[in-house]
């Protein structure tokens, strides 16, 4: 983790950089790790117990201890509580709780869904089945404005929210889907409608006190898309902060594949880059994508050491990115331990904890990833 710069001046500098108002060479931020931990509290009561060193202690002081400062927590609007989907407005408080007792940052990440919006899937809450575009419109800005309300009144201000969840292919489906369901440059109207009514409702609930936007995607890898979406939203007026991007190398391409698209975000844009979903696995699992993408894409072994190695190597990047928006990297699910009674993703493979929920190697060394000593060049 980098420190911040002592004195006013250095606070003040760190202060406008979050608030985008210094320019990105004299800036000096805080750079981000951590990961989603939203089903967190679900584990925990279905028996999950984490260790460091063979001693049970607090997930998030865990990860605190090892560098992580910022988590990420979904919120559904009514979650059918299938599984670890649980993260009502009740349970997303609760834990944030958690996060800022123990000094960290957050980012809430609305689905505006009763479960999972992803790029295959960006279903209606179903209370609000039957609204109509322009009511459906203000239900999005009410209940995001709401929400955030209820988070400040809480005392758990969100230092970032997501209007959304990979939202590449759109929103709020039919409705505000973006291909395959009408004319295009219509579909994009609405759609740009929908995430501007809740942006106003996150500044709106926020008060005073700036939240920064991240606009979410889910190809990492891929220049073209991700250009070609952000291009979009720009022509869209859609006011925003943060690019947000998901990258699981079996899905979305090659480390290089990555870096490259981080370099063109920074100089197109000119923003601000977040890693907000990352993983791998550190023992043997069949997380997906095509055997082609597998064999390119994961260099590293499926191993405790592998997993540490492709962390490390994603958290350097984007400490390189170009101009200093490289702004962090989330792990996704790294509490995902298997318990009793409830289904992990990929069975509890792509944690950062064991099977008996003791500490990896790749969460003990989060903090000095992309921080080693550069080595001396030789002596003439």
């Amino acid at each position: 983790m980098r420190t911040r710069r002592a004195g006013w001046v250095g606070v003040m500098v760190w202060l406008t950089g979050w608030a985008g108002a210094a320019p990105a060479e004299v800036r000096e931020k805080e750079f981000l790790l951590g990961g989603d931990i939203s089903a967190l509290t679900k584990i925990e009561e279905q028996g999950g117990v984490f260790y460091d060193g063979g001693v049970r202690e607090d997930a998030i002081g865990i990860m605190r201890k090892y560098g992580c400062n910022c988590f990420r927590l979904c919120l559904f609007v009514n979650p059918t509580k299938r599984n670890v989907v649980v993260n009502d407005l009740a349970y997303t408080i609760k834990l944030a709780k958690r996060i800022k007792a123990a000094g960290g940052k957050w980012l809430l990440n609305f689905h505006y869904s009763d479960t999972w919006a992803d790029p295959g899937h960006q279903t209606k809450p179903r209370a609000w089945a039957g609204l109509t575009k322009e009511e459906l419109e203000e239900r999005m800005y009410r209940y995001t404005r709401e929400s955030i309300e209820a988070l400040v009144a809480a005392g758990v201000r969100p230092e970032m929210v997501q209007p959304g969840n990979e939202i590449a292919p759109g929103i709020l489906w039919p409705e505000g889907k973006l291909y395959g369901a009408g004319d295009p440059a219509e579909q994009w109207e609405t759609f740009s409608r929908f995430l501007k009514a809740a942006i106003r409702g996150v500044k709106e609930g926020g008060g005073e006190r700036a939240i920064r936007i991240v606009l979410h995607i889910h190809c990492g890898g891929n220049g073209k898309k991700t250009r070609a979406f952000f291009e979009q939203i720009e022509q869209h007026g859609v006011a925003y902060d943060i690019i947000g991007l998901s990258y699981y190398p079996w899905w979305h391409g090659s480390l290089e594949d990555l870096r490259e698209n981080l370099r063109r975000c920074a100089t197109h844009f000119g923003k601000d880059v977040f890693v907000v979903e990352t993983a791998y696995p550190y023992r043997a699992a069949n997380v997906g994508g095509n055997a082609k993408a597998r064999k390119e894409a994961m260099r590293q072994a499926q191993t405790a050491a592998g997993q540490q190695e492709f962390l490390a190597e994603v958290v350097r990047t984007l400490r390189a990115t170009p101009g200093g928006h490289g702004l962090g990297v989330l792990w996704w699910y790294p509490e995902s331990i298997p318990v009793r009674g409830l289904r992990v993703w990929n069975g509890g493979a792509t944690a950062l904890f064991d099977e008996r929920g003791e500490a990896l190697s790749s969460l003990k060394g989060m903090g000095t990833y992309g921080l080693e000593p550069k080595k001396a060049a030789p002596a003439d």
